[in-house]
């Protein structure tokens, strides 16, 4: 089925709708043919008209040969029906002399039946199905298909032809992921509630399995952390209230909440949790390690975080805990790790250049020697480079006066006095390439 734009009898556009194979799929890419042609506009009562159903005999066949009549008139020197002719048009007389349209569809349902039996085939590869929870897979899988509300997740599962809970069974669900216990430090007032107890305690284990069943605990796992902001006024009251104003990534005032995921080397969750949202980050890393390692009894892992995690108090835990790490630095320190190389060498490096240093982190009986690693690549350079450029052109505008004034990198300002700051730009210019 084809929908064919003509303009002064020449073909500008050809639209393909689908190929049927049965009367029915035909007369669905009729209806749907005609309700793109008509643009949205509504039908008119037509019930003086006869209607012929279209069928697959109708529309042309290049394999079959023309016998005579009207086939014959679009036929080729071959005798052959040419394939360009799809439907036949409406016209012609019925019963009684009444005019002859070909009958559409009328779509009473749809279903997504594949799609429907691939998320819950696919959640129980997981192992997800271990919670026994009917319920709560439909909202899972019901979020997939499109990120909506609760109540709105119904109307999901409708389209695609799912079994549809009611909207008080989605409620139940939640409260009974709630009433089940919480983690680990979490008093419930329930001894039996442990953290394997939990939905997400169970959903965790499952997530464990499947990712030590494809190698991927044999080497790393990472974590990182975000904030989720919601557009309401007030915060969470109470003790256990999760939404709090804390430091926003986004510069935002609204209550936030801190989100931690443990992941493995191919991004597989392994841990989620959620903190107030006035947490800082570096305090989060540890609860999820020390649940990690209480759920599975797993050490020996390297633990690899980015900079907010860098503290001497994290990266002593880590050890203590049995774990290794990799944790992202601030390149600002790298003047003092690397002084030896830079008054040697100046600020000359190879492409692909590796440096180690060593630095002393923590302070009296916690203190500890890091190892320190860093890297050169050319490329990186010439980025950072170009980054420096743009910061110093904007700094320039703004001491000259031909931009307002806004913070800015490389801009000293001394009472009235405006100027570039040219020990951060020294600085900066050496630390270009390094990571």
């Amino acid at each position: 089925m084809q929908i064919v734009t003509r303009r002064g009898g020449q073909i500008e556009r050809i639209e393909h709708l689908g190929s049927a194979h049965s009367d029915a799929e035909l007369a669905l890419l009729v209806a749907a043919a005609r309700e793109q042609l008509a643009g949205g506009q509504e039908a008119l009562d037509l019930g003086a008209l006869s209607v012929r159903p279209v069928r697959m005999g109708d529309t042309a066949d290049w394999t079959r040969p023309v016998s005579s009549g009207a086939d014959a008139a679009g036929a080729d020197d071959d005798g052959l029906v040419p394939a360009a002719v799809a439907v036949p048009a409406a016209g012609g007389a019925g019963a009684g002399g009444r005019p002859l349209v070909d009958a559409g569809a009328r779509v009473v349902a749809t279903s997504s039946l594949v799609l429907w039996q691939v998320l819950v085939e696919t959640y129980a590869r997981l192992g997800f199905d271990v919670l026994g929870d009917e319920a709560f897979k439909a909202m899972v899988l019901a979020r997939i298909v499109e990120p909506t509300s609760k109540a709105d997740s119904l109307r999901v599962l409708a389209e695609i032809g799912a079994p549809t809970p009611s909207l008080s069974s989605l409620f139940r669900s939640l409260k009974r992921c709630k009433d089940t216990g919480r983690e680990a430090g979490q008093d419930t007032g329930d001894a039996t509630a442990g953290p394997q107890q939990t939905y997400r305690g169970r959903l965790a284990r499952a997530c464990a399995a499947r990712s030590a069943a494809a190698g991927g605990l044999n080497a790393l796992v990472m974590y990182d952390c975000t904030t989720l902001h919601f557009e309401v006024t007030d915060e969470d009251p109470g003790p256990e209230g999760l939404r709090k104003v804390g430091m926003s990534k986004e510069h935002r005032v609204d209550p936030q909440v801190q989100v931690g995921l443990l992941v493995d080397p191919s991004g597989f969750p392994l841990e989620v949790h959620l903190f107030e949202g006035n947490t800082a980050e570096t305090t989060t890393l540890l609860p999820v390690l020390n649940t990690f390692q209480q759920r599975h009894g797993i050490t020996g892992l390297v633990v690899v975080a980015d900079a907010g995690m860098l503290s001497a108090g994290n990266l002593n835990a880590i050890e203590d805990a049995g774990f290794s790490f990799i944790v992202g630095s601030r390149i600002t320190k790298a003047p003092y790790d690397l002084a030896e190389h830079f008054t040697r060498h100046g600020d000359y490096f190879t492409d692909g250049q590796i440096l180690e240093s060593t630095r002393a982190m923590g302070a009296g009986r916690h203190e500890r020697t890091r190892r320190i690693v860093y890297q050169y690549r050319f490329k990186r350079a010439q980025r950072d480079n170009r980054v420096i450029n743009a910061q110093i052109a904007k700094a320039e505008r703004i001491a000259g006066g031909k931009a307002p004034v806004a913070r800015t990198r490389f801009l000293k300002v001394t009472g009235a006095t405006k100027e570039l700051n040219q020990a951060t730009i020294d600085r900066a210019r050496q630390l270009a390439g390094l990571k």
